[in-house]
């Protein structure tokens, strides 16, 4: 693919994605388990890939230098604004597979944060990510989960005929894979990778559509969304995204 193709494919995500009125509160619970990462890990060199509307640059500020890479001019120029004031954070509007050799590298964390299922090359991304490992890097992975209580339930009434099958939402994302724990497991293992930590977060029960309409309407509300974030204690398996932490793989040779 073309950078010309894939920077209109960029561009045409950055519509639709402001057009999916659930994904406010779904990034929200999604941002609230990468400020659980940071207040455990406490990282000072951090490297965003693919900020979206909302970099974590605005929600936590333990670091000492954050380098955003964003291909969406719109994202990208968002970020500039809402950091101008801030030299600690420096944006670079471009895929990180052409971005690697300007930036520096020695990172204390790299967030691929619902990224790795709207790329066309989910590989090619990992292994960029990985040349900017260092032996202590954490490397941090969420997308949407296959096994997610929503898609179960469309599994079982016979709205779809496998868990790997492309929602509505996923077709206008234009998103070409879904993951499991386990397909994205073995990603990480291809590309040289070992998984530190593992889970899934946010139980969601209905589509995004479906639990906008919930929310518009006040029947799901702070409380049962909180709750639905604290189910997965119970079914580890089927929050409605999936996450894992990474480190380089040491060479044994």
């Amino acid at each position: 693919m073309s950078l010309t193709t894939k920077q209109q494919e960029i561009e045409a995500y950055q519509s639709a994605y402001s057009a999916s009125n659930f994904e406010v509160i779904q990034a929200q619970y999604r941002k609230r388990l990468l400020l659980e990462l940071l207040e455990t890990h406490q990282p000072k060199r951090i490297l965003e890939v693919g900020c979206g509307w909302d970099t974590i640059a605005n929600s936590w500020q333990g670091f000492e230098h954050v380098c955003i890479v964003e291909p969406g001019s719109a994202f990208a120029e968002k970020a500039r604004q809402d950091t101008a004031h801030n030299s600690k954070v420096s944006v670079v509007q471009h895929f990180l597979e052409e971005a690697t050799e300007q930036l520096q590298g020695d990172y204390d964390l790299i967030l691929l944060s619902s990224l790795l299922h709207e790329v066309p090359d989910a590989e090619a991304l990992m292994l960029s990510a990985k040349a900017l490992c260092s032996a202590h890097t954490l490397v941090h992975v969420n997308v949407p989960n296959a096994k997610s209580m929503h898609r179960l339930l469309a599994l079982e009434m016979g709205l779809i005929d496998t868990l790997y099958a492309p929602s509505e939402l996923q077709k206008t994302f234009k998103q070409p894979r879904i993951f499991d724990l386990q397909s994205l497991k073995t990603l990480a293992d291809l590309t040289g990778f070992a998984v530190v930590s593992e889970g899934s977060f946010f139980m969601k029960p209905f589509t995004h559509a479906q639990m906008h309409t919930l929310a518009q309407t006040g029947f799901a509300n702070h409380a049962m969304l909180d709750g639905l974030w604290a189910l997965t204690k119970h079914f580890p398996e089927n929050g409605s995204e999936i996450y894992i932490n990474l480190q380089r793989k040491e060479s044994t040779s």
